[in-house]
């Protein structure tokens, strides 16, 4: 995860990330983000969710709607350093993730507990 500079989540973990630039595909766009702000070149795989975030005003009115994608990224060089909108990376596992409490962002929170629990199951199922 990065420490956001920046809002949305700034001075919270997330997930590292950011918009599409026009004509870059989805792939693309994961690859460069991370790239960006860790310095970390990956191989992108699968969706692994979709999640629609919906920010209202006082009185409920829709202010803004995105949509973040998770791409799973496999690891191809590099050695971690924050960057861009980054001002730290943190490599968390499970019980990282939960010390770090409300220092992660909800949304990626949920993510990294779903992604690392598939994780552990499938290491399981190899031994």
């Amino acid at each position: 995860m990065v420490r956001r500079r920046n809002p949305p989540n700034a001075g919270c973990l997330a997930l590292p990330g950011g918009k599409i630039e026009p004509g870059e595909s989805l792939q693309e766009a994961a690859v460069r983000e991370l790239r960006e702000e860790t310095g970390v070149e990956a191989v992108p795989r699968e969706v692994i969710t979709a999640i629609d975030v919906l920010s209202h005003d006082a009185h409920g009115e829709l202010l803004s709607h995105y949509v973040v994608i998770v791409v799973r990224l496999v690891w191809r060089s590099g050695v971690a350093a924050a960057d861009d909108d980054a001002t730290e990376v943190v490599w968390l596992d499970l019980e990282g993730l939960d010390a770090a409490g409300n220092d992660v962002s909800g949304t990626a929170a949920a993510v990294a507990r779903r992604v690392l629990r598939e994780h552990v199951e499938e290491e399981a199922a190899l031994r």
